[in-house]
């Protein structure tokens, strides 16, 4: 990509929750061996929300640093995209949007499609700075995974937000033509809306999604795109790191490359090391495994890093990315390691009652307790309403 037509990610901030279940106090409350969460699946704890943080305040507290270093006056798009949405018809941006106090001049819509939405909320976001340049556009990936108390998916649960700056001339990230994409009609991982958790098939799930990266990768091949050898790093969607390993390990075979166990470990670990500490982060995820990469790699400067999105039902995509010089001095490395470090740790009760949580849903009035020390909470809810307010 020519550095006059160069689009991609200018800024990336993320951040997660108030309080840290690990997999040790999991594995003692449940007398399993810690040994099958932290080399098994290879997650070591997860991020759980307090009574008064959600998708909301995740992601106003990620994309707040980006507005306060480079202003709203050239951001006219915000795209949100989850899973977890809070409301079947309002866009949660809409209460970001209000949060952050960004002009009225604004569009502002949610992407839903499973994990794969950000990915989608991206590509958006190219194609509406290719149509002006001068425009810039807020993506903001924001979820909160839940599965029920005992079932084989409560160990792989997780939160953050991710929020990212798309623009022309990008100081991160260049986003690379062609995309390669894939769907296929599969209830591997699904939330009807009568439920507040998920429902999965663990196997059916691991076999879509490699049958998913087989497919991404086959369109991106036919589109003219690169080959394996040319990335010094992978991106995977996560929902346990361990994953990331396997949907590696079969693109290798799967284009007829030796999967040398060195050579996936140099391009696969740094991008899994935060998301071993939050968890499954469903949309935030790869780009999750992105923010830990740049931060934690080597210098990237000029190299290509592929991402490969999928989500449950199922959708995926592999497209590239360059790493632009300079991005180091862009970086907010010291800003993620503290939001992860910053989390308090619960035993597992606790824990169980902030799944366990439900609102009223009577219409009245049900303040909630502060317990965030982040920017933003949910103060309660009032006639159906959901208020939301600096901290």
């Amino acid at each position: 990509m020519s550095g006059e037509a160069a689009i991609g990610i200018h800024d990336l901030s993320f951040a997660t929750t108030q309080y840290v279940l690990t997999h040790a106090t999991l594995a003692a409350e449940t007398g399993t061996d810690v040994a099958k969460y932290h080399v098994g699946i290879g997650q070591r704890s997860m991020s759980v929300p307090a009574a008064d943080e959600d998708i909301v305040t995740m992601a106003a507290a990620a994309a707040a640093p980006i507005i306060a270093r480079h202003g709203a006056d050239r951001i006219r798009t915000v795209v949100l995209a989850t899973e977890t949405s809070v409301d079947q018809a309002k866009a949660a941006g809409i209460y970001v949007h209000s949060l952050l106090g960004l002009p009225s001049a604004t569009r502002v819509v949610e992407l839903k499609q499973a994990c794969y939405g950000a990915t989608a909320a991206l590509q958006f976001a190219v194609g509406l700075v290719h149509r002006d340049r001068t425009q810039q556009v807020l993506v903001i990936a924001s979820d909160v995974s839940r599965y029920e108390l005992g079932s084989p998916g409560e160990a792989t649960q997780g939160a953050a937000a991710v929020a990212m700056l798309v623009g022309a001339d990008p100081a991160l990230v260049r986003i690379e033509d062609p995309s390669g994409v894939f769907t296929a009609d599969v209830m591997d991982f699904w939330r009807p809306n009568y439920r507040s958790t998920a429902l999965v098939d663990g196997q059916e799930s691991i076999s879509a999604y490699l049958q998913a990266v087989e497919g991404a990768w086959k369109d991106y091949t036919e589109q003219g795109g690169r080959e394996p050898g040319e990335f010094r790093a992978f991106c995977y969607h996560q929902p346990f790191t361990k994953m990331a390993y396997k949907a590696h390990k079969h693109l290798l075979h799967h284009c007829g490359h030796d999967a040398d166990e060195g050579e996936i470990a140099r391009s696969l670990g740094h991008t899994t090391t935060y998301n071993a500490d939050v968890g499954n982060s469903y949309t935030a995820s790869t780009y999750l495994g992105l923010a830990a990469l740049l931060d934690d790699a080597d210098d990237l400067t000029g190299e290509a890093i592929g991402f490969l999105s999928y989500g449950s039902g199922s959708v995926a995509e592999f497209f590239a990315g360059t790493v632009v010089p300079g991005y180091r001095a862009h970086l907010r490395t010291e800003a993620h390691r503290a939001a992860i470090a910053r989390r308090q740790d619960i035993d597992y009760a606790r824990y169980r009652a902030l799944h366990e949580h439900s609102f009223p849903a009577d219409g009245g009035d049900h303040p909630v307790p502060r317990e965030t020390t982040g920017p933003y909470r949910m103060a309660g809810l009032l006639g159906h309403k959901r208020i939301y307010e600096p901290r």
